[in-house]
């Protein structure tokens, strides 16, 4: 082992699809480690600001994204050569199913020699579970792979049906029962936030007992992790140095990824939150982020508080920098209607209306190349807007989607349900923040 390589153990835990139970598992895990006294670091592969809520409760740490088209090989690789030095365990929770995407959460557990712990619902199968956790297992000789959990199992006897036709060297890692305190409410968007379910420390408690009660209790095996070679790294001039960046955090702004905020510090900006839903004016700042989340679900709030509105208007008309995302989009358009047809005002600041659908309208990678540079991120929506702006750029999907969000500029405000991830060009993100 290269003297600079670190170990820990480390599993990625995925599944054949979605809706199997990967964050009830991965919540399990982290929980039943962390009470044995061990230090554990949870990550999100792809695009995802729900799970890291739960993640982070249940582990007692914060959660990043690994993802290798957003953020690249030598982010990934930063992120898990700092946890080792710093963990007893890391666990990855996988986005979709294992091989689903380019590139998918089996490239990632391959190239950082991560096993993979493949969780199954087993609720309406028997032996042919079997056949699934080959499959697994077995399609790509390169992946390396720890086991299979059977999950929403209904008994005990249902259990051994499905160990009956595992091969022996496929190891059988658990089977958690079917019960209903171990899942999380969903709605439109995903699962509820962590913060919103006022029982989750105790959801939380359960699934580690489920865990010690019914699943394989051992640490897996230690994973080699080494650093990032010196002439790959590059380190980030202070371009925001001495800019205050307000920040909306609430119930209606709520989806940030903690890297995003880490690169806007790294680059110098100090950082203030503040709440359009309470807060009646804006913190003394320079600049302002508003990232997505659920306007929706708040529209009279919003559109009463009259204070926080003309607040930012002023903030717009003076010229200073505002950065929009998906929720933040819908925010500053004329007007958002939500999916009981109730319509309310917003700020006026982007010339466009945008209407709650009943079904998801965007969900794609996009790539987008703005005037400040090419930057990298993610669409996830429901609603759908309307405007007669032409958009200074429109996102590409590196995947062949068709989804191709706008981006719009306008003095010095960038809107768009692109959900910029700040990795990708922090030199980009300095000149769409900087006065």
């Amino acid at each position: 082992m290269n003297p600079a390589t670190r170990q820990c153990p480390a599993v990625l835990i995925s599944a054949p699809a979605s809706g199997q139970g990967k964050t009830t598992i991965t919540v399990a895990l982290a929980a039943y480690h962390r009470s044995q006294g061990r230090r554990v670091r949870v990550f999100k592969t792809g695009p995802d600001f729900i799970d890291p809520t739960l993640h982070e409760q249940a582990s007692g740490h914060p959660v990043y994204q690994l993802d290798l088209w957003m953020g690249g090989e030598a982010d990934c690789r930063e992120r898990l050569y700092r946890a080792a030095a710093e963990a007893d365990l890391i666990l990855i929770e996988g986005v979709m199913g294992l091989f689903d995407g380019n590139p998918c959460s089996a490239d990632l557990a391959k190239l950082f020699g991560i096993p993979v712990l493949a969780v199954i619902d087993a609720g309406a199968m028997a032996q042919t579970f079997a056949a699934l956790a080959y499959g697994l297992s077995r399609l790509d000789a390169q992946l390396p792979f720890h086991g299979v959990v059977a999950n929403r199992v209904g008994s005990e006897r249902h259990a051994a049906m499905l160990r009956e036709r595992l091969p022996d060297d496929l190891r059988f890692c658990g089977a958690l029962p079917r019960a209903a305190e171990l899942s999380v409410p969903e709605r439109h968007l995903g699962l509820l936030l962590a913060e919103e379910l006022p029982d989750m420390e105790q959801r939380i408690a359960r699934a580690a007992g489920w865990w010690a009660q019914h699943a394989d209790t051992a640490l897996p095996s230690p994973v080699d992790f080494a650093p990032v070679p010196t002439t790959e790294k590059s380190a980030l001039s202070p371009a925001l140095r001495g800019v205050t960046i307000g920040v909306a955090r609430d119930a209606a702004f709520c989806f940030l990824y903690r890297a995003n905020l880490d690169v806007l510090e790294a680059l110098g900006a100090r950082l203030m939150y503040f709440s359009p839903l309470h807060d009646t004016a804006l913190p003394e700042v320079d600049s302002l982020y508003l990232p997505g989340g659920y306007p929706e679900l708040h529209l009279s709030q919003l559109a009463h508080n009259t204070g926080m509105l003309s607040a930012i208007r002023a903030h717009h008309a003076a010229g200073k920098p505002v950065v929009a995302e998906c929720g933040g989009m819908l925010y500053v358009l004329r007007s958002l209607t939500d999916a009981q047809g109730m319509r309310s005002d917003m700020l006026g600041l982007l010339a466009g209306e945008a209407v709650m659908q009943s079904r998801l309208t965007a969900l794609a990678l996009q790539r987008v190349v703005l005037p400040q540079g090419e930057l990298r991120g993610h669409t996830f929506h429901y609603s759908r807007m309307q405007s007669d702006l032409t958009p200074v750029a429109k996102g590409v999907c590196p995947n062949g989607s068709a989804s191709s969000e706008a981006v719009y500029q306008q003095s010095r405000l960038t809107a768009s349900y692109i959900h910029l991830y700040f990795p990708s060009n922090p030199e980009a993100v300095a000149q769409l923040f900087r006065p």
